[in-house]
């Protein structure tokens, strides 16, 4: 299956972030977190990942900051609840983990790190380990997720992956 949003992965990266599945938005614009109303290009620059907010067509330029993308889901988008039974395909993460080896991969949701880690988590710091990778779950920047949004875990990652 076509990935609908490609991966920006490289060895080495220091952080990789991870979504569950691209919106429809995001589907249309060919480009991460891309419907209007989603924090991550704002918590991005304001919790200090990149020098300036980035428009989501940009998303390639994180690759030059150290910076990857990818979703749990590489064929189907649309909000968590609408994505066909075994679209979340924790195994292809698990390759591209050992084939790039980034040093952290970020959660964008509790939904994202569930479905990876098989349990439920809190936002930051993982106990898991896969090789020398370690695992920080994040707010959702979703606009469906406002009443859970705290930037303040942001700027604990952009502090550790600096």
């Amino acid at each position: 299956m076509r990935a609908i949003v490609p991966d920006v992965l490289a060895p080495g990266l220091r952080l990789v972030f991870c979504g569950t599945a691209p919106s429809r938005a995001s589907a249309a614009a060919r480009a991460y977190y891309a419907k209007p109303g989603n924090r991550f290009w704002p918590a991005l620059h304001s919790a200090g990942f990149t020098p300036r907010r980035l428009h989501p067509s940009e998303y390639e330029a994180l690759h030059g900051l150290g910076i990857g993308l990818t979703d749990l889901c590489k064929g189907h988008s649309g909000n968590d609840d609408e994505l066909p039974d075994g679209a979340l395909d924790a195994a292809s993460l698990r390759e591209k983990i050992e084939r790039y080896r980034p040093a952290v991969v970020a959660f964008t949701s509790k939904n994202a790190a569930r479905a990876f880690l098989g349990r439920d988590v809190d936002y930051g710091w993982q106990p898991e380990r896969q090789g020398a990778t370690r695992f920080f779950v994040l707010p959702s920047p979703s606009g469906q997720a406002t009443r859970f949004w705290d930037e303040g875990p942001w700027r604990t990652l952009a502090r550790a992956t600096k």
